[in-house]
């Protein structure tokens, strides 16, 4: 649109000067503030439906109101944030014309791409809660890494989804662009002297709403977070926002995330000893506080062989042997004929999580899982590198991409002398889009075993992937638990029948009489719930069987991380290393309420019998009780437990920051 002033005029010198200049400011003001409303209607809109969606949840919470409002003022307080700067520096290009026609095209290519950026992320959020429970988070761009994975998931998993956004993205941001078309015109220029004084006024402004307080610290996610339920405290946010905190909070990955509170040192390090139940006496160093020896519990006449098999999304509620669904007959067969773990917990809700528990025994932090972090990609301490000091050859077999969340480059850098993956199979029956079926890569896995000399022990991680969305496996393996095919249900019961071939073949091998297998799961398909911290959903199956192996049930409440001291044990192995879980083997740690230590997004539960302490950045601790699947406030805070949970949660962040994790130490 044609500005109605001539080429070359500026404030002052013609035109307008009968126009007072209170109405040049508030003309000024309702050009460069349309965007930010257009948009906080939008999200107001976004939000509504969301709530309308989980009237339940928000219902049972009381909290509706509040999260209206709240949301209005963090809808301001993303928009404050994206337009400060093109906002501010309005003023300054409204004092000529030749300054508006260069600035008016960059506002609207700007205001347009920031709309269609919320709109989105908006649309994409129904998907994520059903995935995660949550508004997106860094889960978000950790997933826009692997495209191929992720775009095929989409396609196969969310087309609908996909179709909508393909075609009201690109409509709304048309719409945007051409409403505020009509909206950046300017007819009445500004002296330069009101320009220069609008600039810091503006700026200010808005760096007050971005901020939305007068105290020390800006608003947050914590700001709202006045519920047990996860879901409903993100609601007053947007998903842009989320994101873009998300993206915020990286900075301090390097630290291993902000922390929950204070501790000194010397009183992390005591807790955390204490609480590993290891002798004071066998702690070794000084330097590196969590070394220690550890003295096998079992004698072997030779090395035995270990392969994990690490279950991709295999929850409680999957498995008939723990009180769920009946999709499991193999694993519950088996468990009669091994040792089970009748309240084994997962450390967190990703794979990398229980990649780190299971082969590192170490702790998860507020940060990204080790695998993924740069002081970890070299010299860390893993199984693998601990087994290969015993002369084992090493070695991870996948069915997809190994480059997926690092793992191939963390673990060759850690111990591990060969990778399998995707590439490496040219004959697979079936290859959906996380890569081969679980047939595939445990045939893979025991043709590998087999060709192994008999004189050389072998340590073998093997990750399933066809019990993960968008849930493929080939036909005809097994009779569908629901009418639809690729459904969790279906996934379940097909790698549940891969896992059962393979051991009938694993006990007909050479290698049957010499190995210790552990089926595990990462972690549990979906976790969510209207708690702060879903604790029935962090609930996973956990089996260690072979020749060597006496049936019995660990009924002890245990954590991810006490699965590799009891494999040490079980596998005849005394020696020194950092891993601070719990050797199961010594009759003294299958007493008492055990314990357990779970990640949640930015959040942190340590559990104690039906004792919870909640651990929360930027807000108190939470003190609960765990009944019935529910967390409920306790009627008493125990301040110990809360230090029991600090000392562990600041001893990863210390451990990873001062390198105190290695691989090996001088003794």
């Amino acid at each position: 649109m044609e500005l109605n002033i001539p080429e070359g005029n500026s404030v002052g010198t013609t035109g307008g000067a009968s126009i007072r200049s209170g109405a040049r400011v508030a003309g000024l003001l309702g050009m460069v503030l349309a965007p930010i409303g257009f948009s906080v209607l939008f999200l107001s809109c976004t939000r509504l439906a969301y709530m309308l969606w989980h009237y339940e949840r928000v219902a049972a919470t009381g909290q509706a109101g509040f999260i209206l409002l709240q949301g209005l003022r963090f809808d301001l307080v993303l928009m404050a944030l994206l337009m400060i700067v093109p906002v501010s520096l309005a003023p300054l290009f409204l004092t000529h014309t030749r300054l508006f026609r260069v600035w008016r095209p960059m506002m609207l290519g700007y205001a347009t791409f920031c709309f269609v950026f919320i709109c989105f992320m908006e649309l994409a959020t129904p998907s994520f809660i059903n995935e995660y429970d949550s508004r997106p988070n860094y889960l978000f761009i950790e997933y826009l890494q692997h495209y191929r994975e992720v775009g095929a998931t989409l396609l196969l998993a969310y087309p609908q989804q996909l179709l909508a956004g393909g075609l009201f993205v690109p409509m709304l941001g048309w719409l945007h662009l051409q409403a505020h078309k009509r909206l950046l015109v300017w007819h009445r220029p500004l002296h330069w002297a009101t320009a220069l004084l609008l600039v810091p006024l503006l700026f200010s402004g808005l760096l007050m709403a971005a901020r939305s307080t007068l105290d020390h610290r800006p608003v947050n996610p914590a700001t709202v977070a006045v519920t047990s339920d996860h879901l409903v405290n993100e609601l007053p946010l947007s998903s842009a926002y989320t994101l873009l905190y998300a993206i915020y909070q990286s900075r301090y990955d390097e630290a291993g995330g902000r922390p929950y509170g204070d501790l000194p040192a010397e009183k992390v390090i005591e807790v955390v000893r204490r609480e590993s139940h290891i002798s004071p006496m066998r702690f070794v160093s000084t330097r590196y506080p969590t070394w220690h020896r550890q003295q096998s519990t079992r004698e072997q006449k030779k090395p035995l062989n270990l392969v994990i098999i690490l279950e991709e999304s295999l929850g409680a509620e999957f498995v008939g042997k723990l009180g769920g669904l009946p999709l499991t007959p193999n694993i519950d067969r088996l468990a009669e004929e091994g040792i089970w773990f009748d309240q084994l917990y997962a450390t967190g809700t990703r794979s990398v999580r229980g990649i780190e528990a299971v082969t590192t025994g170490f702790l998860p932090t507020p940060s990204v899982s080790i695998v993924k972090q740069s002081k970890a990609q070299h010299g860390f301490f893993t199984l693998a590198g601990y087994l290969k000091q015993y002369g084992y050859e090493t070695g991870f077999v996948y069915g997809g991409e190994s480059h997926f969340d690092n793992m191939r480059g963390f673990f060759m850098g850690n111990g591990f002398d060969y990778v399998i993956d995707q590439a490496d199979y040219e004959d697979a029956v079936f290859t959906g889009s996380w890569g081969v079926s679980d047939e595939d890569l445990l045939n893979k896995a025991d043709a590998q075993f087999r060709s192994r000399a008999d004189d050389q022990p072998f340590f073998a991680l093997v990750f399933t992937s066809s019990n993960h969305s968008p849930f493929e496996y080939p036909e005809k393996r097994i009779e569908q638990y629901d009418a639809e095919v690729h459904t969790v249900n279906n996934a379940v019961k097909y790698a549940d029948y891969a896992l059962g071939k393979f051991f009938e073949t694993a006990k007909l091998s050479p290698y049957w009489h010499n190995t210790v297998f552990v089926v595990i799961a990462d972690h549990n398909s979906r976790v969510y719930g209207d708690s702060l911290v879903p604790i029935h959903r962090f609930r996973i199956p956990g089996l260690i069987l072979g020749g060597t192996i006496e049936p019995d049930v660990i009924e002890v409440q245990a954590s991810q991380i006490d699965i590799p001291p009891t494999l040490l044990s079980l596998l005849g192995i005394s020696g020194v290393h950092p891993m601070i879980g719990r050797d199961l083997t010594v009759p003294a740690n299958r007493f008492g309420p055990g314990r357990s230590i779970m990640q949640f997004y930015d959040t942190q539960a340590y559990r104690e019998g039906d004792d919870v302490v909640v651990l929360r950045t930027d807000m108190p601790p939470l003190f609960m009780t765990y009944k019935d699947n529910v967390l409920i406030e306790a009627q008493q805070a125990k301040q110990s437990l809360l230090e029991k949970a600090l000392a562990h949660s600041l001893f990863a962040q210390l451990a990873y920051r001062d390198r105190l994790y290695p691989q090996q130490i001088a003794q």
